[in-house]
């Protein structure tokens, strides 16, 4: 277990956190917690039920999904500062709709995803910016799907034969 010092340390590394006001920092930091992860070890399965939002802090989880007649597919590796498991701030998805498995070794933050909804309600500013941040990663995922699909349809041979 780890205490809110060891979490507010490990926070403030991340570059999004070093932005936001001290009110709104410690407001989050007290709805995180930390865990360890070990090469292997699946955090969520799709399907599971949505209720934290993660960022790596130390090394890399693999996102994938089920694709009928193709089995297990990953389509994104989440870096170090990387958040993932975002679906769980919207409002309507309430199941995953990936899976996640850690790569390496590595430290992940969890963010309560209803106390940060709730967090959210109660300071405006502080819902800005946190959907304001979470719009960009969600924009930026969109377009490593666009370039994928347009790989996958220039050369559909190419991924027959894998």
């Amino acid at each position: 277990m780890n205490t809110a010092k060891e979490t507010a340390a490990e926070l403030r590394k991340i570059p999004w956190f070093r932005e936001i006001t001290p009110e709104h920092f410690q407001t989050i930091a007290a709805i995180t917690h930390l865990r360890r992860v070990r090469a292997g070890e699946v955090l969520f399965r799709q399907g599971d039920k949505a209720n934290e939002i993660y960022i790596v802090i130390e090394g890399r989880v693999a996102l994938d999904m089920l694709v009928p007649h193709r089995g297990k597919i990953r389509f994104y590796t989440a870096e170090p500062w990387e958040v993932f498991g975002w679906s769980s701030a919207t409002p309507i998805i309430h199941q995953r709709t990936a899976g996640a498995t850690a790569v390496i070794d590595g430290l992940i933050a969890c963010i309560n995803a209803e106390k940060l909804h709730q967090a959210c309600d109660d300071d405006h500013d502080l819902g800005y910016l946190v959907m304001r941040r979470l719009a960009n990663i969600v924009a930026s995922r969109l377009l490593v799907t666009r370039l994928q699909l347009i790989d996958m349809f220039a050369n559909p041979e190419s991924q027959n034969a894998k």
